[in-house]
């Protein structure tokens, strides 16, 4: 177990240097970035003295240096946009995602899954038919189109709900449930095809002719054993939340990491757009090595040899 971690550990930090090597390699390929806060109609003194004062005339290595030191050290830089820093911005931000992306993991968790199971259990019936159609249509369906017509019924039509800005409960009904509803699809999905392949099973057999009960069976046999799948799920679906749906958050008007990229990108504001690359690269590593340490207490037989 101590290697498992150790190993996933330095594949994890190994990812993240490279990540930073990509999120800095693009910054220079998109362009020169003192052209694009100068503009075209600008002096060669002026471009000269823009690039010294961003330490562009530095060898590249020296540049990614100090930018692995500066990242190494919480700092993103400044906004070329509005002059703030973009640490700043980020931890102004992230609160906002981190309640958003909290409350529809947790829903798409305690309504999927369970959906899922019993849709194995009861196969071929009515609730399996309907919790499959549902899944099927959660998946299909794009998540801003569900955005725009919850907001045109609770809205407009009904006048039930706020549809833009963060504020009270009723401000989060509608953006979580549609961050929501594709996650919830993807764990019926998942958790109904993981169960049934572990509920025909040899050993799910054995142990009903052993005369065990159907919810033993079911909920602590062959539950732990189609987990693995959904553990997956979970932290791609987590890590995907944390760094914001960039489509939602601009339907609803969010002020999540997902609308900050965008504005950075619409502006090019190329701290900004390292700053949130990073932080989602971060997310999506993380999750991935903490899904990878809970594989190996799930099922003891995942070890590197």
């Amino acid at each position: 177990m101590p290697r498992f971690i150790l190993v996933r550990t330095s594949q994890a930090i190994i990812t993240l240097w490279i990540l930073s090597v990509i999120v800095f390699a693009s910054v220079h390929l998109t362009g020169d970035p003192a052209l694009y806060l100068l503009g075209p109609e600008t002096t060669d003194e002026t471009y000269a003295q823009l690039r010294a004062n961003l330490g562009l005339d530095r060898p590249l290595t020296v540049q990614y240096l100090d930018f692995l030191t500066n990242i190494l050290q919480g700092d993103f830089g400044t906004s070329t946009y509005n002059g703030k820093s973009a640490r700043s911005m980020l931890i102004q931000r992230f609160p906002a995602t981190i309640q958003l992306a909290g409350a529809a993991f947790l829903l798409s968790l305690v309504l999927g899954i369970p959906l899922g199971i019993l849709s194995a259990v009861k196969r071929d019936t009515f609730l399996d038919n309907a919790t499959k159609l549902f899944a099927v249509f959660g998946i299909a369906a794009p998540p801003f189109w569900i955005a725009i017509m919850l907001i045109l019924l609770f809205g407009p039509v009904l006048g039930w709900l706020p549809t833009s800005g963060r504020g009270g409960i009723s401000h989060f009904i509608l953006p979580v449930s549609v961050l929501a509803w594709a996650g919830m699809a993807g764990y019926v999905r998942l958790a109904r095809s993981s169960m049934l392949e572990v509920l025909d099973s040899d050993y799910i057999k054995f142990a009903r002719v052993k005369g065990l009960r159907e919810n033993a069976v079911v909920w602590k046999h062959a539950l732990r054993n189609a987990l693995i799948p959904m553990l997956t799920f979970a932290g791609l679906t987590l890590a995907g939340l944390l760094n914001g749906s960039i489509a939602i958050e601009v339907v609803f008007a969010w002020p999540g990491l997902g609308r900050l990229m965008l504005q950075g990108i619409t502006s090019r504001d190329f701290p900004i757009i390292q700053a949130t690359v990073l932080a989602a690269g971060f997310f999506y590593i993380f999750t991935s090595l903490v899904v990878d340490i809970l594989y190996a207490y799930v099922n003891p037989r995942i070890r590197y040899n």
